[in-house]
């Protein structure tokens, strides 16, 4: 029905919704983990074909209640773009009940908080939000573009506008040599920011980018196993300290083992799985069934 510009990403949890992109690739695209949009160069959807394909798509799917706006970038188009873009969502499909994109956290700096406000007012009520790690010194190396505290601003710019927000962390980004300011830095943003989600993923450095990530980095990168994947993991979630409840996701398809539950009510029985699977290293998933 859509003729999408791929490769094409969204969030697992919008698995079942519509995607529109209104944004093609990324306008920053060079985080050294990230392969996602190398292929692509960012572009802004001319509004006609935004709309041409919303008319198209009404046609035939008129009870849609989830749309998430692609490819990575949609929050870097205008207020008033972006407002256009909502207002004709909620015009053409009445049922719908989120709107959901990714956003950079220098997208939600460079919007004011009378904007945010606005595009939440018009139905964009969630954003996705990649922390990757708290510690400054991991940020620069990764090329993220954010340190810990800018990170914590933009988070908290979008919750005080109303939004949902999902955090997603990356365990060992730092490798092996940088593990435990990683893990301890992320664990303090995390806990800062308190999202209503929050997912880990497990570092996979895509063959295409491998050499630049190992240039930025600046110094030789160690891996971590699987065993180090579940350390970093039962150290992250011990020092969590949640403000408010977060619903938290270890089983995206990168990581070793599934794990997951709310904090601060589930805490305890998180570090007891971990501490189980620590003892049980045959449970793991098997390289060949894990998705990146």
């Amino acid at each position: 029905m859509l003729s999408y510009d791929y490769p094409l990403y969204r969030p697992p949890s919008e698995a079942d919704s519509l995607i529109f992109q209104v944004t093609l690739g990324c306008s920053f695209n060079v985080c050294s983990f990230c392969n996602m949009y190398r292929t692509k160069d960012y572009v802004e959807r001319p509004w006609d074909e935004i709309k041409t394909e919303i008319d198209l798509v009404a046609k035939q799917m008129q009870d849609t209640r989830r749309i998430f706006l692609a490819d990575g970038d949609a929050l870097n188009l205008s207020t008033d773009k972006m407002l256009q873009i909502l207002d004709y969502l909620h015009t053409k499909f009445p049922k719908i009940e989120r709107i959901s994109c990714y956003a950079m956290p220098k997208n939600l700096l460079e919007k004011s908080s009378e904007d945010l406000k606005k595009l939440y007012d018009a139905g964009l009520t969630m954003f996705y939000i990649g922390i990757e790690s708290g510690s400054n010194k991991i940020l620069q190396k990764v090329t993220k573009g954010a340190t810990g505290q800018t990170i914590i601003k933009a988070c908290k710019k979008a919750m005080d506008a109303g939004y949902t927000i999902s955090c997603m962390i990356i365990l060992g980004l730092g490798g092996k040599t940088h593990s435990k300011e990683h893990i301890d830095d992320t664990a303090k943003v995390v806990s800062e920011v308190s999202p209503q989600y929050l997912g880990a993923l497990t570092l996979h450095i895509e063959d295409g980018i491998r050499e630049e990530f190992m240039t930025k980095f600046k110094e030789p990168f160690v891996p971590i196993d699987d065993a180090d994947a579940l350390v970093e993991l039962e150290n992250l979630v011990s020092k969590i300290e949640p403000k408010s409840p977060i619903i938290f996701r270890a089983n995206h398809g990168s990581n070793a083992y599934p794990i997951g539950g709310t904090f601060p009510e589930d805490k305890d029985a998180i570090l007891g799985k971990i501490s189980y699977l620590k003892d049980h290293p045959e449970l793991c998933r098997p390289q060949g069934f894990r998705g990146f």
